[in-house]
């Protein structure tokens, strides 16, 4: 088990790559400081792990909701054997949910629906469910049903609930605590494309093309719109405006 930053692994890339991927070696990378982690500066925001390890063969990469969960990954990475897989996580404390006094395995590439609804589907990753489930609530007030989907695995993706969420859905957000480029959302688009779902539209929301200043977390996920209220104008401002281009087609 290789406890290590984000922004540290990349220093050993060439090693991830050489050392460990080609020759299919069990090890775990624990990526702590995943995401934006404010204080530490421009230096520390680990928002790149997913992109530079979704690319490399036999990878598998998870990322916790909360406390629990992360108990279950590193309980999982540590009993599968196919290769290297890794877990992100972010700096600080965690959200306090009570602490199961066992581990459960978690079934590799199998996500689950955290909330039920019928207007919109918000799929995330990491500690952004927590983020997307308070952004539901205030959705909601404005009359918008939002279906919030814990994705938990960014390789592999579970196919069969990205399959599900495109029967039901119109309007798919996908939310990151990562740059748009490369990462949880690309990945999502990718599989979505080849299946050839033309009725869907979706937005990838996460870090900007741009690299983010030093702060406090919450000024910064409030300055990128990463916060519940942030993503919940995000996925408004999205359906809203797919909604006026259908309109102005039909004219």
């Amino acid at each position: 088990i290789a406890a290590i930053y984000s922004t540290f692994l990349q220093r050993a890339y060439d090693q991830i790559i050489h050392d460990v991927s080609i020759q299919s070696l069990h090890v775990v990378f624990a990526l702590d400081r995943a995401g934006l982690v404010g204080a530490d500066g421009q230096t520390h925001h680990g928002v790149f792990d997913l992109a530079y390890l979704r690319l490399i063969p036999g990878m598998v990469i998870m990322a916790p909701k909360d406390e629990n969960e992360l108990r279950d990954m590193l309980y999982t990475a540590t009993v599968y054997t196919k290769g290297p897989i890794a877990l992100r996580y972010p700096r600080g404390s965690g959200l306090g949910v009570p602490l199961k006094p066992n581990f459960d395995q978690i079934e590799i590439g199998k996500g689950e629906i955290v909330r039920h609804g019928h207007d919109l589907a918000i799929v995330a990753i990491g500690n952004m469910v927590s983020y997307a489930l308070k952004a539901a609530d205030i959705l909601a007030k404005d009359e918008v049903s939002a279906e919030v989907v814990n994705m938990r695995f960014v390789k592999p993706l579970d196919e069969k609930l990205l399959d599900d969420v495109a029967a039901r859905f119109k309007y798919v957000l996908t939310v990151e605590d990562h740059v748009v480029h490369g990462g949880f959302g690309s990945a999502v688009l990718e599989y979505l494309a080849q299946k050839q779902y033309t009725h869907l539209k979706v937005f990838v929301h996460g870090v900007p093309d741009e690299f983010i200043e030093h702060g406090q977390p919450n000024e910064l996920y409030a300055m990128l719109r990463l916060d519940p209220p942030g993503i919940a104008s995000v996925a408004k401002e999205f359906m809203q405006t797919q909604t006026k281009r259908v309109e102005f087609v039909a004219k």
